[in-house]
């Protein structure tokens, strides 16, 4: 399986589109930069059909060294980032069950 990365989309968002690869990296970098930019605040962002990022608050919990198990650590709550997939791309991705079920 190969990764799709950022210089991957800008090629071919650039190509499929015709604009300059430059105008393609502008773009995504400052939907990213937007996306960032409100989980920071607080909020959550949809993107229709794409999924739902928003902020949750993880439970503080205690966790144990393994070289010393008998020290009990605190890991204390933080805010963490969830993602939900939207219903098309859940259809989509569902469709990879068999192949990765082998």
């Amino acid at each position: 399986m190969a990764n799709l990365t950022k210089r991957d989309m800008v090629v071919k968002i650039s190509d499929e589109v015709g604009i300059t690869q430059q105008q393609a990296f502008d773009v995504i970098q400052k939907t990213l930069e937007h996306i960032t930019d409100s989980l920071a605040a607080g909020d959550n962002v949809e993107l229709r059909n794409f999924g739902v990022f928003e902020v949750r608050l993880t439970k503080s919990r205690i966790g144990r060294n393994p070289n010393k198990p008998e020290t009990d650590v605190v890991i204390p709550a933080r805010a963490t980032v969830k993602f939900k997939p939207g219903k098309i791309m859940r259809q989509r991705v569902l469709l990879r069950t068999a192949e990765l079920s082998k």
